[in-house]
């Protein structure tokens, strides 16, 4: 755990991880320069074939554009990979390690180091060959041929491109012989070429038109003889015209056949509706009649008045509930319900005359079962016309399917003979260039021999390996930055372990240890941190506490004991009294791990710091020790960092002042 925070922590950074980054750069100087030297060595052989437009390259062949057949369209396509899959094919490549191993059998190399090479390879090849024969006979590997092998091996090392809108395919072949890899490429593109022609070749197709085109004709004669039977039988010319006749007949009768009927279902409603009104009309209606008021009701209304006199005239002399009033009361309610019973108008006298609706409806009538008699009749003319027209279409269309079928078929056969006449002569252009080899692919680079290799770049990989060190060294410090757990400063100790840290003491070195004022300020950091009153008023138990064994905790005592000798305060180191006033005990609880004695010490303790060694201390086994601390006494009052290492050397430091202009 070290925090990075200026130039001078990643010197430290540097310092800290020395030996895993010098190790770092000089593995990968040594890879390098191995691999410049020793890796095997990769020629390069390169041709250009070009892909013409042509017979062989269109999209459609001669069959299928001239028979319209339906092609989905590809916008995507490129025809050229076509010709990168035939040539990178599985069946061109065994020919050509067929071939390789025909012409490698009595190869002798040239040279003394080829020789060599040669004959380490041999060897190389017997070892292999031996082990493979044991995993084929424990069954881990499948049995496979010399050709299968080498196919596998070529097939590895060729390489076919293009450039997206061109037209010509670059072929490149990788060998660890130059003359090897320039008569590879130059076979494999004669058995390309080879193989081509043979697959595309089409010396059947003149015969196979002659033949099409007498069945063909043999087979128009026939549908024609049909098809004039089929038309006499059914008195047409055409049965489409034919059909189209009768069905536009039948069509106006219909529609004539369905107004008709819709008028005497409207003459029909008619008579019902009329019939049910005719019920409902009078015979007779009233011409005039004379009304008045009735002299009854009159009558009545003038003896309620007289009624109603009286009783004012007997409010003039009695109260409202006096006998003779009630009585009055009792007449003029008899008075008026006899009034209301009665009607307001009389009716003195009336004239009758026949009623006009009640004529007119029965007139109507009459036309109308006049009307419903005469469309019957039409009805009936009409149906029987419909029965004979469409008896006379289904004769008709029984034959139709027929005779269509000999019209598409008539029609079908004289297109396929006028295509087969066509292309008779296109397919013996065709056999005469098959048979001639002539094909649209072009050489236009021959196979090149390269004598430079393309790998190992070595003067590039020699360039590139002090750099390519100092990275893969500089990686190795990051690495090592992110998986080291150590704790070197007390730069994060407080926010890591949530305690704080007291002091941080700087490593001495070997003894006899020499004290300078940079640990004496250490130590006096670590007195700042005691309660001098409690000390003198009640005295104090400090436990110096460690995970292990070696971290430093009888050497802090002993400096800690001193400095508080100096300091006027009497110390003791041994002994299971309690500290008395003035008086400070410092218990060694080192070893809290491996050591139960340590906890019953611990238990005496006023206040508990934990001494971690610098650089051999981690963040785990701390946080172990203070989990255990904390669970056992319920607190750890600070944290001590002992043999604290600045890491840079003091001569790197002067180089950097020196540098920035210093004194």
């Amino acid at each position: 755990m070290i925090d990075i925070r200026s130039f001078r922590d990643l010197l430290r950074l540097f310092f800290i991880f020395r030996r895993e980054f010098e190790a770092a750069v000089v593995a990968t100087l040594v890879l390098v320069l191995l691999g410049a030297f020793l890796l095997p060595a990769k020629y390069e052989s390169n041709a250009r074939l070009l892909v013409k437009p042509g017979r062989e390259s269109t999209t459609l062949p001669i069959e299928v554009a001239n028979r319209q057949a339906l092609i989905a369209p590809s916008t995507q396509r490129d025809p050229i990979v076509d010709e990168e899959k035939m040539l990178t094919g599985r069946p061109i490549v065994r020919i050509v390690a067929e071939r390789y191993l025909e012409q490698m059998a009595g190869y002798q190399p040239q040279g003394v180091w080829k020789t060599i090479k040669f004959e380490v390879g041999k060897v190389a090849n017997a070892v292999i060959e031996a082990l493979r024969s044991v995993l084929q006979m424990l069954g881990l590997v499948e049995e496979q041929s010399p050709v299968d092998r080498l196919a596998k091996k070529l097939e590895k090392n060729f390489t076919v491109g293009h450039e997206p809108g061109s037209a010509v395919m670059e072929i490149s072949f990788k060998w660890d012989d130059p003359a090897i890899a320039q008569k590879v490429v130059q076979t494999w593109v004669d058995a390309y070429l080879e193989e081509r022609a043979r697959t595309l070749g089409r010396k059947s197709l003149q015969v196979f038109y002659e033949n099409e085109m007498q069945q063909v004709a043999t087979q128009i004669d026939g549908l024609k003889n049909d098809l004039r039977t089929r038309l006499q039988s059914v008195n047409a010319v055409s049965v489409k015209e034919r059909l189209e006749n009768l069905t536009d007949q039948i069509n106006r009768l219909a529609d004539a056949r369905a107004e008709k009927l819709n008028d005497q279902a409207g003459i029909s409603s008619f008579l019902a509706d009329a019939r049910q009104q005719l019920k409902r009309q009078p015979q007779e209606v009233v011409t005039a009649r004379e009304v008045s008021l009735n002299p009854n009701q009159l009558d009545l209304r003038r003896r309620l008045n007289a009624l109603e006199e009286q009783r004012a005239g007997l409010l003039r002399t009695f109260l409202p509930d006096a006998p003779p009033v009630r009585e009055v009361d009792q007449s003029i309610e008899q008075m008026k319900g006899m009034i209301a019973r009665e009607a307001e108008r009389i009716e003195r006298s009336k004239n009758f005359a026949p009623n006009s609706i009640v004529v007119n409806l029965q007139q109507q009538i009459v036309d109308a079962e006049l009307r419903a008699k005469q469309l019957a009749g039409q009805l009936k003319d009409y149906q029987t016309q419909l029965d004979q027209l469409q008896q006379e279409r289904l004769r008709v269309m029984a034959d139709e399917p027929v005779i269509s079928r000999l019209l598409l078929e008539l029609t079908n056969a004289e297109k396929s003979y006028a295509l087969y006449a066509e292309t008779l002569e296109k397919a013996r252009i065709d056999q005469a260039l098959d048979n001639s080899q002539i094909s649209n692919i072009a050489k236009i680079e021959e196979a090149t021999f390269n004598p430079s290799r393309v790998f190992p770049k070595s003067l590039m990989m020699l360039l590139l390996a002090l750099p390519a060190a100092l990275a893969v060294g500089l990686l190795t410090l990051y690495l090592c930055y992110l998986i080291d757990q150590r704790i070197h400063d007390g730069a994060r100790v407080e926010a890591v372990f949530k305690v704080p840290l007291w002091s941080t003491l700087q490593d001495l070195g070997p003894q006899p240890w020499k004290l300078d004022s940079a640990f004496t300020a250490s130590l006096y950091r670590l007195y700042s941190h005691l309660p001098t009153e409690r000390i003198e008023r009640q005295g104090l138990t400090l436990a110096l506490a460690s995970a292990r064994p070696g971290e430093g905790v009888r050497f802090v005592t002993e400096q800690l004991a001193r400095l508080l000798i100096e300091r006027g305060h009497q110390v003791r180191l041994l002994g299971n009294e309690p500290a008395r006033p003035g008086e400070v005990l410092i218990l060694n609880a080192s070893s809290l791990l491996s050591n139960q004695e340590a906890f019953i010490a611990l238990r005496r303790a006023d206040l508990i710091a934990l001494v971690v060694e610098a650089k051999t201390s981690t963040i785990p086994v701390v946080q172990n020790a203070l989990s255990l601390l904390t669970t056992g006494f319920g607190k750890v009052d600070g944290i001590i960092l002992n043999k604290r290492r600045f890491e840079v050397p003091g001569y790197v430091l002067d180089l950097i002042r020196r540098l920035r202009g210093g004194a």
